[in-house]
């Protein structure tokens, strides 16, 4: 990223937000060096322009704020930050500091995009010990062959197994597909839109 920070007196705005649910919980700043502890850490880092001081979020409450995604506006001054908050954002002990309830989506469909996010700051970050980096590492062949491999151990499950095995087997599938998409750089919504597209009744096949 090609973060601004000398526009606004070496800090930009970091806009914090649930990944699970999408709501805004704080407004917070960074400088270089509480953007780069966040990267580090996985703890999301603040400068505190009254205190002017790094302060970790949650170091005193124990309510930390742990990264999913970073990522910068058009104008590369502006962070909107992706998170697992461990409890109430605000200092007043609510949710957010606008006083709103952070309630899980009840639909796990939206679960899809948190785990692309979570995906891509592997294929970013390529941690050492984790599978979806191994997948990364192996190349464009070996994800697509898992892709088939998990669709085959569907089918077989589809006409042979369990329903429980069917779920986890296609479960697999969807896993390395999103790898894969990753990789190419493309998102699972992509192809939730294509189905959209499809269900109009004037769409054609290409």
């Amino acid at each position: 990223m090609n973060i601004d920070f000398d526009k606004q007196d070496g800090l930009v705005p970091a806009i914090i937000q649930d990944a699970d649910t999408d709501k805004v919980l704080m407004l917070g700043y960074m400088n270089r060096e509480a953007y780069q502890k966040t990267l580090d850490t996985q703890l999301v880092t603040f400068f505190s322009r009254s205190r002017q001081q790094l302060w970790v979020k949650g170091e005193t409450s124990g309510n930390f704020l742990h990264l999913v995604s970073i990522l910068e506006d058009c104008d590369h001054d502006t962070l909107l930050v992706r998170v697992h908050p461990d409890g109430p954002v605000c200092h007043t002990g609510t949710d957010t500091c606008w006083g709103e309830e952070n309630r899980p989506s009840q639909n796990p469909l939206l679960f899809l995009s948190e785990l692309q996010d979570f995906i891509e700051t592997r294929h970013r970050d390529m941690p050492e010990g984790s599978y979806t980096t191994s997948l990364f590492r192996d190349g464009l062949n070996r994800m697509a062959q898992k892709v088939g491999e998990e669709a085959l151990e569907l089918v077989i499950e589809a006409c042979n197994g369990t329903d429980e095995r069917m779920i986890y087997e296609g479960s697999d599938m969807l896993y390395h597909l999103i790898v894969l998409l990753t990789s190419k750089g493309l998102r699972i919504e992509q192809m939730a839109a294509e189905l959209q597209e499809r269900h109009n009744p004037g769409w054609k096949k290409h």
